[in-house]
């Protein structure tokens, strides 16, 4: 039995499809969902998730949202996705790069929160970008 996995950001669905296996980020650490989870509702980290597709994983960076989990449906909503196959490797690199600069030289506590934001939004990419 396979889960109904179903990713929505605010500008378009980035993955609907029967998986066997996620990974998500969670704002407590990596969970794990396999078929016949438990029901569960989740706040999402930024980070990455693992998607397995019959023998075959897959990465997308997500923005931080919400995931529930009920009867073999996973349906995730984010404020922003991204697939590993959709991210620029050369770009990601110089993203993450400009912002741990950015945030080793961040200056009072709304420029530090901005730069850690955006220090975490490159990592994520640039993870994903090199997962699996």
């Amino acid at each position: 039995m396979a889960l109904s996995l179903r990713v929505m950001a605010p500008n378009r669905i980035v993955w609907n499809s029967k998986v066997w296996e996620i990974i998500l980020s969670t704002s407590s650490g990596q969970i794990g969902i396999l078929p016949n989870h438990a029901p569960l509702l989740t706040a999402l980290d930024m980070g990455v998730s693992k998607i397995r597709s019959d023998e075959q994983w897959s990465a997308m960076a997500s923005m931080g949202g919400f995931a529930m989990i009920d009867n073999n449906r996973v349906t995730i909503l984010v404020n922003e996705a991204e697939r590993a196959s959709e991210i620029d490797l050369e770009e990601a690199q110089k993203s993450f790069q400009t912002a741990q600069a950015e945030l080793a030289k961040a200056e009072g506590k709304k420029r530090i929160i901005e730069a850690n934001l955006a220090f975490k939004r490159a990592k994520a990419r640039l993870e994903a970008s090199t997962t699996v």
